[in-house]
């Protein structure tokens, strides 16, 4: 099942802050050296890199004489604020010392959410790996209001493998990689070597709880980003940060951390832009004809097969498709919300049109 990263592909290495956290606060140095060695190792092997990191507020804690993590958002926007500077300053010095160049990249979900910013983002991170540089990645934590965490940076993570066509997504933690069960308190749990995005394993660790002091994440989020890859063709791999050559082994294809295999086509760049790029601003249900049409056939979503419509939205808005409590779809309406709950149940000539175009819709099942 495991195959290395096709030749001279990027790769996306994603670093969590309980993998960067010093013993007393703040980020550890040593730490920082290691992933920047991994990441140089990659560049040389021919793959271009980008680093996604977090640690931005675990680097602002120290200078601003706190003991723990704020438990408020404006705390953290500011311990993040404080921490981001000094966080890149460490990786600069780190990556200089082999003799590359990095430049840092803040992203937020907005940014992503519209079309012409996605492709803009895709343009500067391509032209920064053609260039030799790496970018360094990492969620604007400073100005996000809805919550800070994204995820622990694993979601974004899997976003850029996307915008920039990654070969493979590595995701560095502090565990060796997926178990069958918490191996922090289950002896019997098993690390699994390697499984399909579709496995129901997965199904059962996605609401695993996170383990540590100051990362956000956990198996749910790594799992989510690990099949969010897999979207678009991009294996896998969960790993220890710790582990000797750790990037570079996962490159080659040999047996370190989990495996998970993608799907073994990818979606187009605009389809993963739906699916991925945009956040979803409502939902709409469908009867069971509307279901198989959609999953079997690739049709349309007709007004005839719709439910129930929840959300306020325009035309042009992403949105899910839900059969029951099942996710299915997600799509751009062709219709406000008023339209299609004005519009349901009825025959197309009569409504006058598609809610969901073929075209501007993704089945996820």
């Amino acid at each position: 099942m495991r195959k290395r990263a096709t030749p001279n592909s990027p790769v996306v290495v994603k670093i969590g802050t309980s993998s960067l956290a010093g013993k007393d606060l703040g980020i550890d140095a040593a730490a920082i050296r290691n992933v920047v060695g991994n990441v140089e190792a990659a560049w040389e092997a021919g793959h271009p890199t980008v680093l996604v990191t977090s640690g931005a507020i675990a680097a602002g804690l120290p200078a601003m004489g706190l003991s723990e993590r704020p438990g408020d958002i404006p705390g953290l926007q500011v311990a993040a604020a404080v921490g981001q500077n000094r966080l890149m300053a460490m990786y600069t010095a780190a990556f200089e010392e082999v003799g590359r160049q990095v430049g840092q990249v803040l992203l937020t979900r907005d940014v992503v959410a519209r079309r012409d910013q996605y492709l803009h983002a895709r343009a500067a991170l391509q032209r920064m790996l053609t260039l030799g540089v790496v970018p360094v990645v990492n969620e604007n934590d400073t100005v996000v209001v809805d919550e800070v965490r994204f995820g622990d940076n694993d979601r974004l993570a899997a976003i850029v493998s996307h915008l920039v066509g990654a070969g493979m997504l590595v995701l560095l933690t502090d565990t060796s990689g997926i178990y069958s069960d918490d191996p922090w308190i289950s002896e019997t749990a098993e690390l699994l070597s390697a499984v399909r995005h579709t496995d129901e394993v997965l199904d059962k660790l996605r609401l695993s709880s996170s383990r540590g002091t100051f990362g956000s994440g956990g198996v749910a989020t790594k799992v989510a980003a690990a099949r969010m890859a897999a979207w678009s063709g991009v294996p896998t791999v969960i790993a220890a940060a710790v582990e000797e050559d750790v990037v570079s082994r996962s490159i080659s294809g040999d047996e370190v951390g989990t495996w998970i295999d993608p799907r073994e086509s990818r979606l187009s760049a605009r389809k993963l832009w739906i699916a991925f790029g945009s956040p979803s601003e409502g939902d709409i249900t469908v009867d069971n004809g509307a279901a198989r049409a959609l999953e079997s056939s690739g049709k349309s979503l007709l007004p005839a097969g719709v439910t129930g419509v929840d959300g306020v939205f325009s035309a042009g808005a992403a949105v899910e498709v839900k059969h029951g409590d099942r996710l299915i779809a997600k799509g751009l309406a062709s219709m406000s919300a008023a339209e299609i709950a004005r519009v349901r149940g009825e025959h197309t000539s009569v409504a006058g049109g598609e809610v969901i175009h073929r075209d501007d819709l993704v089945v996820l099942t």
